[in-house]
């Protein structure tokens, strides 16, 4: 059995599925592949782990870095389980290239890595908006290439932000 939740994000509507026992999904509502693993038979209730998802998005949209990560068992490939773990190492307010990527996983091609990275079910916990091409360009982003630019900002800002508690104000 599949089950759903509903999360309502200053960036647009979000449905979360789980197995009960982990996070299977998280999609920005009609993103490309929205709900592409999600399984039948399904239905709506809130589950332990969708209270730590939300949990997690609340902190992560208030500007700062979760210090945890919900369980997760996102379902795809072995090449694309591959992909998302890397994702995972991708450092709050940093990027990486596909290619980066592919070198990561010993020089598979970058367009392979952009298939796994557009395919990600879990957006957001699983980072994939931290993926860009080479030289830093915005590129494909499943919630849409805006969406995934106000990302990167918010993380930056939240750099910024705990870079100015840690250190104090700059000085001229």
């Amino acid at each position: 059995m599949e089950y759903t939740h509903h999360y309502i994000s200053p960036l647009g509507g979000i449905t979360l599925s789980g197995n009960g026992d982990a996070l299977t999904g998280l999609w920005f509502d009609g993103q490309k592949h929205f709900a592409e693993t999600l399984s039948e038979p399904r239905e709506e209730r809130f589950l332990p782990v969708f209270r730590d998802a939300g949990l997690w998005l609340d902190i992560y949209f208030s500007g700062k870095q979760p210090s945890f990560t919900p369980a997760l068992r996102p379902r795809g490939t072995a090449f694309r389980r591959a992909v998302w773990d890397i994702l995972l190492t991708i450092p709050y307010g940093h990027t990486a290239s596909y290619g980066r990527v592919a070198l990561m996983l010993g020089s598979p091609s970058p367009r392979a890595v952009g298939n796994a990275v557009g395919h990600n079910p879990i957006s957001l916990i699983i980072p994939c908006h931290r993926v860009v091409g080479s030289g830093g360009k915005l590129t494909g982003y499943a919630g849409g290439t805006d969406r995934k630019a106000r990302l990167l900002e918010m993380e930056a800002e939240g750099l910024r932000q705990q870079e100015t508690a840690l250190n104090g104000p700059r000085s001229l």
